[in-house]
């Protein structure tokens, strides 16, 4: 039986340039994915208070908001308890989408954990419109986590 031979007609310098296109384009897809860290972390400056101004609609952290609903002390939430979570949120989106950037897998592998994670929380609070922007950005992370493993997996240039 014989095999396709998929590069038959391309010379060697072809068939080269051919696959240091597709592992830029794969470095590229990585790194436009790694910038939806840095938009996740604005639509939750937006959405947990950090900021003066505070936008419910668009997209709203699950474990957030389980906090104002049910972390009460004395019968009030601490108002800081909730900042000091939504900062430390931020700043958690802001250092994975740096680490995506530069090329590390497990950065894209942990955001998918930590949103996946806060998926429980927002079915739970039937936040529906929050659900659908996690899951996004899941996809997002997904694909640029996937464009990293193709680059380490594609042949390197000799």
């Amino acid at each position: 039986m014989q095999t396709l031979n998929v590069g038959a007609g391309r010379t060697d310098e072809e068939y080269q340039a051919a696959e240091e296109q597709r592992r830029a384009d794969l470095l590229s897809d990585s790194r436009s994915d790694a910038n939806y860290f840095f938009l996740a972390a604005g639509l939750a400056v937006l959405s947990t208070g950090v900021l003066p101004i505070r936008v419910l609609i668009l997209v709203n952290i699950g474990a957030i908001d389980l906090l104002n609903r049910y972390a009460y002390y004395t019968g009030q939430i601490h108002p800081l308890l909730v900042y000091g979570a939504g900062a430390a949120w931020v700043v958690v989106l802001v250092l994975l989408g740096l680490a995506a950037r530069k090329g590390h897998r497990w950065a894209f592998l942990t955001g998918l954990v930590l949103y996946g994670a806060d998926l429980v929380p927002l079915a739970m609070i039937f936040s529906f419109w929050s659900f659908g922007i996690h899951g996004f950005f899941l996809l997002k992370w997904f694909q640029g986590q996937k464009a990293l493993k193709d680059l380490k997996e594609a042949p390197a240039s000799r």
